[in-house]
């Protein structure tokens, strides 16, 4: 299938083919068609596989195919971080660049008074974090009448950080029938077709991939580690490789990305951090650093597992074990983007063998071990390795004869 078949405008293609899409997706193949019939969607699909695209491009035909130029917005996204609804902001940015469309950001971490001045005059499309927006229509500084699309964008996550009754709220203000579209990393198991059914009407059901699947473009590979020291040293090693060209580190707590960027900035490795306690423009102005290659790692908590969405990422590496399956998929998703290889990398140290085989069960799948020269682990067998005094040789010589008497036997 082309995007041509999808009977999108003119308009539309040409910012298709200026962002260099070949083809459509397997889920905006499935999305775009039926979101133009104006039905309401539920879909999930793994991460990294263009569901931004998917309800991007058929929003902004409608928007063609019924111009109605308003002073308020008609389509509303919504997005559970601010890197999500920046991410989710470009991409409507991208792909509108010949349409007239107005589109504008409202999200926390910015002084509430700059926003209020850029929801002034015609606005066409609004991407929102659900708190801020919930605290800017409350002091009636916008209108929702208007809205006739609404797009909920990682419903799972939403629901994972509380946000539900946000969005409920938002969406209770909207006094007319409107079409929605619900997108989830995973639809079962997390609330999603619970909260769905509240918002949506009749819905047209998209699961492209189960939840615990990865992307097949990522290769994924697991190194022990005996302890910080030797986790330090199989790191260093891994991010002077020739291949790695743009590395995304995470690490579970702040103090322990705060504390390994500045480790890795001593050893004379380029790196910054990135974490949710940083102001916006700081996290946007360190994300647009490592985008532009000035930087090589970035070493993160999981704020930026979600909505980081560059072409350029060549290795994740997991410094720390996520507690989950599905952050775990979603962590390195974040490389093999678009027609991209990417390199998944997980250091284990003995205290997170559990967290390997639940990452294993969640993924129904081995992650495979590799060893560097030089830096071989003390254990490698997925336990740690146990000092085991050796039989007499007389006692194995007996065991030997044992088992070939009760294999003639057989």
């Amino acid at each position: 299938m082309t995007f041509e078949e999808l009977e999108l405008d003119p308009v539309l293609l040409a910012a298709i083919e200026e962002q260099h899409f070949h083809k459509p997706t397997p889920v905006q193949a499935e999305v775009i068609p039926e979101f133009i019939l104006r039905k309401d969607i539920l879909a999930g699909a793994a991460t990294g596989t263009g569901k931004t695209a998917a309800f991007v491009l058929p929003m902004l035909q409608v928007l063609l195919d019924e111009p109605r130029p308003s002073k308020w917005p008609r389509a509303l996204i919504l997005a559970p971080t601010r890197e999500l609804a920046f991410q989710i902001h470009k991409v409507v940015k991208q792909l509108s660049t010949h349409c007239e469309f107005r589109s504008n950001i409202v999200t926390g971490g910015f002084a509430s008074d700059k926003q209020l001045d850029n929801l002034t005059g015609p606005l066409d499309i609004l991407v929102a974090t659900p708190g801020r927006l919930l605290n800017i229509m409350s002091k009636e500084f916008i209108d929702l009448s208007y809205i006739d699309m609404v797009i909920i964008d990682e419903a799972d996550r939403m629901l994972d950080m509380g946000q539900g009754p946000d969005v409920l709220a938002l969406l209770e203000a909207i006094p007319t029938d409107f079409q929605a579209a619900c997108f989830s990393a995973t639809l079962g198991g997390s609330g999603v077709e619970r909260f769905a059914e509240d918002i949506l009407d009749d819905p047209v059901i998209v699961q492209i991939d189960a939840p615990n699947q990865q992307s097949q473009q990522v290769q994924q590979q697991l190194y022990f580690a005996d302890d910080r020291d030797h986790k330090r040293a199989l790191l260093k090693n891994m991010l002077e490789d020739d291949s790695c060209k743009s590395a995304l580190v995470f690490c579970n707590k702040r103090d322990r990305a705060i504390e390994l960027e500045a480790w890795l900035l001593e050893q004379g490795v380029s790196a910054d951090v990135l974490h949710g306690d940083m102001i916006q423009a700081k996290r946007l102005e360190i994300t647009k650093k490592f985008t532009q290659g000035k930087t090589k790692v970035l070493v993160a908590t999981d704020v930026a597992a979600r909505g980081l969405d560059m072409l350029n990422i060549t290795h994740v590496i997991n410094y720390d074990l996520p507690h989950r399956g599905d952050i775990y998929i979603h962590r390195i998703g974040r490389t093999g983007r678009g027609q991209n290889v990417g390199i998944a990398i997980s250091l284990v140290e003995p205290h997170d063998l559990k967290q390997v085989e639940r990452i294993q069960y969640h993924m129904q799948a081995k992650i495979p071990v590799y060893k560097i020269e030089g830096l071989e682990p003390k254990f490698n067998t997925g336990k740690p390795k146990k000092t085991v005094k050796k039989p007499h040789k007389k006692k194995l010589a007996k065991k030997a004869a044992k088992v070939k008497k009760t294999a003639k036997k057989k």
